[in-house]
């Protein structure tokens, strides 16, 4: 079973995803941070892939992945990164945790998507996110693919998303759909307000057949359990991002101070 099902099975509330930028703050940190984060907790981590156009992040993950890029990272060089992580490094065991790549259409299709979904199936990735993959050229193109090598895409939902179309999402998708909580680029909030509140609410009383994350603006302690209250779990981005940049890549001390934050 895809790691990622398997989460989901096994823990159905109060799970906690991270997102970093592979190859920022420092090059060659991905396995690192990958391999600290399951130490420390963590349920499931996005692993972000850089691209020089974003269309959904904010200030700070668009700051990690210019740096990324400078720094020399790339998708050939990323699955290089990942090629152990599965397994046992020194005293540290293999990571056992579901792993998404996040990223943008172009890097993949300079790649080749059926490739790049070879190379995540050969290093462990267990799916992908990418935020500018029309949802008919998913249907068409690109779901049959993934799901040849077992790979989950999955897809983002926004407060503007009909109903109808979250009900479709949730017919031709697997592993979980991601709430995106405003519809708004990445960054940290002090808290969801009324209309957020009630976009949670209305897809919760949807009771869609698949798990829910909700990501984008978490920070502190109410979005988070705001979050974790309304979904089967948080992601957590530009959060965790800021603070490894400001630890230089110390991904111990970053996601230590992460939790501190989630508890004021």
């Amino acid at each position: 079973m895809n790691r990622i099902n398997q989460l989901f099975q096994n823990q159905e509330g109060k799970l906690l995803s991270i997102y970093f930028c592979a190859g920022a703050p420092t090059l060659d940190g991905t396995a690192d941070v990958i391999r600290t984060l399951e130490q420390k907790g963590i349920s499931m981590i996005e692993v972000g892939v850089p691209f020089s156009d974003p269309m959904a992040d904010g200030p700070v993950i668009q700051d990690a992945a210019t740096k990324a890029l400078r720094n020399g990272m790339s998708l050939r060089l990323l699955f290089d990164q990942l090629k152990d992580i599965r397994k046992p490094q020194g005293d540290r065991p293999a990571v056992q945790i579901p792993l998404i790549l996040m990223g943008y259409m172009n890097p993949v299709m300079q790649f080749g998507f059926e490739n790049f979904c070879k190379r995540c199936v050969e290093v462990g990735i267990d799916g992908m996110i990418l935020p500018d993959l029309p949802f008919k050229d998913y249907m068409e193109d690109y779901k049959p693919i993934a799901d040849r090598y077992d790979l989950r895409i999955i897809m983002l939902i926004t407060p503007e998303t009909s109903e109808e179309r979250i009900r479709f999402i949730d017919d031709n998708t697997d592993g979980f759909i991601y709430m995106v909580s405003s519809a708004a680029i990445t960054g940290a909030q002090k808290e969801f307000n009324e209309a957020k509140q009630a976009y949670f609410n209305k897809v919760r009383d949807m009771h869609l057949k698949h798990p829910t994350m909700i990501g984008f603006g978490i920070s502190n302690k109410q979005t988070l359990e705001s979050a974790q209250a309304n979904a089967n779990g948080a992601i957590i981005g530009s959060k965790f991002v800021q603070l490894l940049d400001a630890a230089e890549g110390d991904a111990s001390v970053a996601i230590d101070q992460l939790y501190d934050a989630l508890k004021k």
